[in-house]
């Protein structure tokens, strides 16, 4: 039993690998000169992604174990379910805009939040391909990878709680490669390995919380809208607050501080597996 145990973890965590790998990978298949944002590398990494995207499914067939796959369709491991399906897109975004309150607010106070109730802002980002990857395609092709095919395999050996921290070291090792396309662009190593270190950090800190949802959830839905949403916010510019007068500054400081408590108390009530159906 002991002998079985640990090889079915090695294929779990062997299977992680070469899916984050080949994820990885498929980004530079193409040998192309061009930054990652010329809109030439864009298209086609789109490609790239669409294929692994389309490949994953088989490293989750595989790798789960049968009997798993004979109470579970493949698409429910995946997390791709019309029950909750609403709530799935709903609770967990309104949940992660309370953990970004103070953001919220600052976007509010600079006027930048009125910004978004422009219909072409809406109409302009989605003709622009870095828009389109930052807030389409990137959270989609990687929540799918990284989370609906990765945990259910991670989750055959490991406790749940256990997969939603050894899942997200795939995810942050796999920004890794940014260190490379910094080096390019002419900076020097220590910088590059500090900026790229501190990307392994907050995406791995992300990736638990996708993990988490997903677990909770059991939707794929949740974690892209998140993913997303989490995109189009960016890491909060807390040095914008010393810009502000004291007391400005003292309110802005409280609604982070608060946002971040609510959402601590709202987490597991907001993520209760029986508000979407998730008894997988």
């Amino acid at each position: 039993m002991e002998y079985e145990f640990i090889v079915d973890r090695l294929i779990s965590i062997g299977s992680c690998s070469l899916l984050s790998i080949l994820f990885v990978c498929s980004l530079y298949v193409w040998g192309s000169h061009h930054d990652r944002d010329h809109s030439a590398t864009i298209k086609k990494r789109f490609l790239s992604v669409f294929i692994v995207v389309l490949i994953s499914p088989a490293f989750v067939y595989f790798a789960v174990n049968k009997a798993a796959l004979e109470k579970r369709t493949l698409w429910e491991l995946l997390g791709l379910r019309k029950e909750g399906l609403v709530q799935a897109f709903v609770m967990p975004l309104f949940l992660t805009m309370i953990l970004f309150s103070g953001p919220i607010y600052m976007q509010s106070y600079n006027g930048l939040l009125k910004l978004y109730t422009e219909p072409m802002y809406w109409v302009n980002g989605a003709k622009n391909l870095i828009w389109l990857r930052n807030h389409v395609v990137a959270p989609l092709a990687e929540e799918f990878t990284y989370r609906s095919c990765m945990l259910p395999i991670l989750g055959q050996c490991f406790e749940p709680l256990t997969a939603v921290f050894v899942c997200p070291l795939f995810f942050g090792a796999g920004h890794l490669h940014h260190m490379i396309e910094r080096m390019r662009k002419g900076e020097d190593l220590k910088k590059a390995f500090i900026i790229v270190s501190f990307q392994f950090l907050y995406t791995t800190i992300f990736g638990t919380y996708s993990a988490y949802l997903f677990l909770r959830t059991g939707h794929f839905a949740s974690t892209f809208i998140v993913h997303a949403f989490c995109n189009h916010m960016g890491f909060p510019d807390v040095q914008e607050l010393v810009n502000y007068e004291k007391r400005q500054r003292t309110v802005t400081a409280c609604v982070f501080v608060a946002g971040f408590v609510l959402w601590c108390c709202l987490l597991n009530p907001l993520t209760e597996p029986a508000w979407y159906y998730n008894n997988i």
